[in-house]
């Protein structure tokens, strides 16, 4: 049996990078997520990597760019501002159909903001964030545990559709230090992509990698071929957990840490008698659109709860339909909600919505 041992967030998602075959990383120091370079950088040269702190973030983007084009498995981290400078290098990527894995852990905004922990940067991550028409798959974990795992599968993920892949934690998840099993791999190797442009003195055929397409017509094909990916991540990919969703009345909606903290309100609301459910996006992109709508049949009204000003809340009306209203309750700013409050948004709810 694998042993457990005690992880600080952003040192797990680094380690499980690693065992998942990473072996490259560039990066730029930003509070909250520095522990995932420097790990790297001790790390990485362990196992015949390499680890290069950028001049910027800008540089480092256009790093993995290089990197992935090679064929090799790449990542990087920051946090908001930080996965902001990189936006332009991420379409770029998306565009040249090249996979990677991104995480940004983070922080309260706009602009410099604060370093404590936030969700604001959800409609980034799951709308682009750059320019053009493309998606990133974007896993929200909400345990150090499912950081090590979900980053373990995002390679395997990028590598399947070609795109690159987002972890979208926060500053309480990247601190925080919980138990982990780091599972072993089963042994492969990994072979070189036969579109990586690693050299041709094979006498191979010349291997190109751009996103630059200046008849209107290759675009546009282009386009749809990156549309087609993402339709079929929407039927395969979705990861979504339910709890006491069957007869709940008032059915919380919540990712990452607002998730940990819904499950304790979920507890105590039942405790007082309260119907409440969790629905918890794994994904947020592709969302799971069709469990809020299943969800929607039975319940009264969900309640999203978010560490920002409601970006997520949209995406629930979208799989709600009208069906069940849908209320939302914020704490932007690095503010952690607290269950008491969530708990005191259901039983508001619950009286005009259920009559209780």
């Amino acid at each position: 049996m694998a042993e457990r041992k005690l992880f600080k967030g952003n040192e797990a998602v680094a380690e499980a990078a690693v065992r998942a075959g990473c072996r490259f990383f560039f990066g730029y120091p930003i509070t909250p997520q520095n522990e995932i370079p420097e790990y790297m950088s001790r790390r990485l040269p362990e196992v015949g990597g390499v680890f290069l702190q950028a001049e910027s973030e800008v540089a480092a983007i256009n790093m993995v760019y290089g990197a992935a084009g090679a064929g090799v498995r790449v990542m990087t981290s920051s946090s908001s501002p930080g996965i902001s400078l990189k936006q332009e290098g991420i379409s770029y990527i998306a565009g040249a159909e090249l996979p990677c894995l991104i995480v940004n852990m983070v922080r309260g905004g706009p602009g410099l903001g604060g370093i404590q922990p936030a969700q604001s940067d959800y409609f980034q991550a799951v709308k682009g964030g750059g320019h053009g028409d493309y998606h990133c798959i974007v896993f929200a974990p909400a345990s150090v545990q499912e950081m090590v795992d979900l980053t373990m599968h995002a390679f395997d993920v990028a590598e399947k559709y070609r795109m690159p892949v987002m972890m979208l934690g926060d500053g309480v998840l990247g601190q925080m230090m919980e138990p982990v099993v780091f599972p072993d791999p089963a042994p492969r190797d990994l072979p070189t992509p036969d579109w990586a442009t690693n050299g041709a003195r094979d006498g191979r055929a010349t291997r190109l990698i751009n996103s630059i397409y200046i008849k209107p017509d290759d675009l546009l094909r282009h386009n749809h071929k990156l549309q087609a990916k993402f339709k079929q991540a929407q039927v395969d990919e979705v990861r979504c957990e339910t709890v006491n969703t069957e007869d709940a009345d008032i059915v919380l909606v919540a990712y990452g840490t607002s998730a940990r903290v819904c499950r304790s309100a979920m507890d105590r609301a039942r405790s007082e008698g309260l119907r409440v459910g969790l629905v918890r996006p794994i994904t947020v992109s592709p969302f799971p659109y069709q469990v809020i709508a299943d969800v929607a049949r039975t319940a009264r009204a969900f309640l999203a709860v978010e560490m920002s000003m409601g970006q997520m809340v949209e995406d629930v009306k979208l799989g709600a339909l009208g069906a069940a209203p849908v209320h939302f309750y914020g704490t932007p700013g690095g503010i952690v909600p607290t269950a008491a409050a969530i708990v005191e948004e259901a039983r508001k709810i619950a009286k005009a919505e259920v009559g209780k």
